[in-house]
């Protein structure tokens, strides 16, 4: 079987189809929601900060499908059925960033958002979006190298003030809409 006939493990994977303001329309398989025109579904993105309004950027594995080393806000990720938004970005920072609960307290939704961006010629994103945010009391971080490429602080108003400065990271668009809807 060559690489071209492998089944991607997004495949074995579905996520939640939801209309424009997110309400459950079903099941989808993870990767028809993320190919062709997509299928819009359900997902999150979280924003993690220390006590000194620094931002932790983790960047995309090489092994990403879509987006692979781009930088994002911290983790995004799909919450599975039953799930709630802050369940999955529980589990999703301990997975990915080796961060328990007991490092943060209050994490809370604080924006949603639709919105599509096609990657290459790879695939699609077309999802509404929550974006969580917590404040980090232990910065301690465990990243998993399958799941992360690499970590970053960044001061957050100067990452969003300034632009240029960051242009080398080629950030998420889900990480760049959350973070220009936060400054609006």
């Amino acid at each position: 079987m060559s690489a071209d006939d492998e089944v991607h493990e997004n495949a074995g994977q579905d996520v939640i189809a939801v209309d424009a303001d997110d309400n459950e329309q079903g099941l989808v398989n993870r990767l028809d929601a993320h190919t062709g025109e997509g299928i819009r579904h359900r997902a999150f993105t979280t924003l993690l900060f220390d006590e000194g309004g620094h931002i932790l950027l983790a960047q995309r594995s090489p092994g990403k499908r879509l987006w692979d080393t781009h930088w994002d806000g911290t983790v995004a990720s799909h919450p599975v059925e039953g799930q709630t938004q802050i369940e999955a970005a529980t589990e999703r920072l301990e997975e990915e960033l080796g961060i328990t609960p007991d490092q943060y307290d209050d994490m809370e939704v604080t924006d949603r958002f639709e919105y599509k961006r096609y990657y290459e010629n790879a695939g699609v994103e077309h999802e509404v979006c929550a974006v969580l945010k917590a404040t980090l009391s232990d910065t301690r971080l465990e990243p998993d190298p399958e799941e992360v490429g690499g970590v970053m602080w960044v001061p957050y108003e100067r990452l969003y003030h300034n632009p240029k400065w960051y242009r080398q990271l080629r950030l998420c668009p889900w990480f760049e809409i959350a973070m220009r809807r936060d400054f609006e």
